[in-house]
């Protein structure tokens, strides 16, 4: 895996991703907005990175973008992976390693989720304050690497408190509702039936994914504050349960996206 990570590393630099400050992983339907923020953007497709997992779902671009938001050198992820498309957890989060040895000190991370939580809505926003992790694998499985981190990383903090009380206090300030609350990510593909909705109410669980945890667990064992929003998109009412499908998903994400956008731009100003 190092050689991995060393090889698409150095490939990054030699093509002028210089010392980015901040990294950016956008999540379902929200790849648009935030990237037309970018200044200057020095665009690099999935495909041309050494090692790179390749993204498959549709509505994720596959493009690493490299450039300013607010005076601070951004490298943003359009599109990111899952576990659900076959990839292990090591691929999945092998673009983290990247970032950080590029130099990133603060990881921003989005997704799309749905919503457990009877007080809220789809449409809202949810920062994430901590998550329960049921995707059976951990990208940590496997040799240690002390370069990154120890054996066996604490996890009493994987959300940064410090980004979260930054997030919160620009959200309160644009009036913006930003919920706060508890993330569980899912193997999927499939959404989840009727009783695994109650479940996972049960057990806690405010929104319900199928990614992000991997990173934050990452980003944790480099030592990488990171933060992450989730854009609630249906809601999952056990009790009156409508389907739902990535068309209508994607649409929710699209109208929630400015104001997600709003709160990471000036997040990424205040840092």
């Amino acid at each position: 895996m190092m050689h991995e990570i060393k090889e698409a590393t150095d490939f990054l630099l030699k093509r002028g991703v210089v010392s980015p400050e901040v990294g950016v992983i956008l999540g379902t339907g929200l790849g648009n907005l935030f990237v037309k923020e970018i200044k200057s953007p020095l665009v690099i497709n999935y495909n041309s990175i050494p090692f790179f997992p390749i993204s498959t779902v549709e509505y994720h671009k596959g493009q690493l973008i490299y450039g300013e938001v607010k005076g601070k050198k951004v490298l943003a992820m359009q599109g990111r992976f899952h576990y659900y498309e076959g990839y292990s957890l090591q691929q999945i989060t092998l673009p983290v390693r990247v970032m950080k040895l590029l130099g990133i000190k603060n990881l921003l991370i989005s997704n799309a989720a749905g919503n457990l939580n009877p007080k809220w809505k789809k449409g809202q926003l949810m920062l994430i304050d901590d998550h329960i992790n049921l995707i059976p694998d951990n990208p940590l499985r496997g040799e240690n690497y002390e370069l990154f981190g120890p054996r066996f990383p604490d996890m009493s903090e994987p959300y940064s408190k410090a980004l979260n009380k930054k997030l919160k206090q620009i959200a309160k300030a644009k009036k913006i509702r930003l919920n706060e609350g508890v993330y569980i990510p899912v193997m999927g593909p499939n959404l989840e039936t009727r009783a695994e909705y109650r479940f996972l109410r049960k057990i806690g669980g405010d929104a319900v994914g199928m990614s992000t945890a991997p990173e934050v667990i990452v980003a944790n064992h480099m030592g990488l504050p990171c933060c992450a929003i989730s854009v609630l998109t249906d809601d999952c009412e056990p009790d009156d349960l409508k389907p739902v499908n990535l068309t209508e998903i994607v649409k929710v994400a699209g109208k929630a996206e400015p104001k997600l956008t709003e709160l990471y731009v000036e997040l990424i100003n205040e840092l």
